[in-house]
């Protein structure tokens, strides 16, 4: 069983995982309005990867016998100065995320709550890929800034990441 303080906690990390989906997809508005599809798709993709951990979390509290109690989700950016400001502007908000789940692990350990620590195991492991993803992001387009070709290059790669919408599904379900 949850106590009301994590429950708490955790309906809170419910709302900025929804809120990253948000924001991902701002930013794949964004890309689309500038011509960049591929941009477009990988931030598609990274939205559905945040509503799957939206649901990760969603039933965890569950099954731990707490209440689901969704909060208002702010309304995200959406315009940016240029791509690469955008792909930034989500590595800091990806490192923020990062503060929030290890602050969480924090609070289980204290609690003593050591499902939700092993629960959490797994969100923390995700962080660094989270964060190293959009770290190789932004340093590749600092590689190409002035170069429109290389924008178009990256742009094409970015267009292969997949969407697996079936695993979102299962995450729903």
């Amino acid at each position: 069983m949850l106590s009301p303080k994590m429950e708490e906690a955790l309906n809170e990390q419910i709302k900025w995982e929804l809120y990253s989906a948000y924001l991902y997809l701002s930013m794949a508005a964004y890309f689309e309005d500038l011509g960049l599809e591929g941009f477009a798709h990988w931030m598609k993709a990274q939205t559905a990867e945040e509503v799957l951990h939206a649901m990760k979390f969603y039933k965890f509290v569950n099954e731990r016998g707490g209440r689901v109690r969704l909060q208002e989700i702010p309304q995200p950016p959406t315009e940016w100065e240029s791509p690469l400001a955008c792909i930034e502007y989500a590595l800091n908000h990806e490192r923020e995320v990062t503060r929030r789940i290890n602050n969480l692990m924090s609070f289980a350990k204290e609690e003593g709550d050591h499902a939700t620590e092993i629960f959490l195991q797994w969100f923390v492991s995700e962080q660094v890929e989270e964060e190293d993803s959009f770290g190789r992001l932004v340093n590749q387009m600092k590689l190409i800034q002035d170069s429109p070709q290389g924008l178009f290059h990256l742009d094409r790669e970015l267009s292969s990441r997949p969407l697996d919408l079936n695993l979102l599904a299962q995450g729903l379900a």
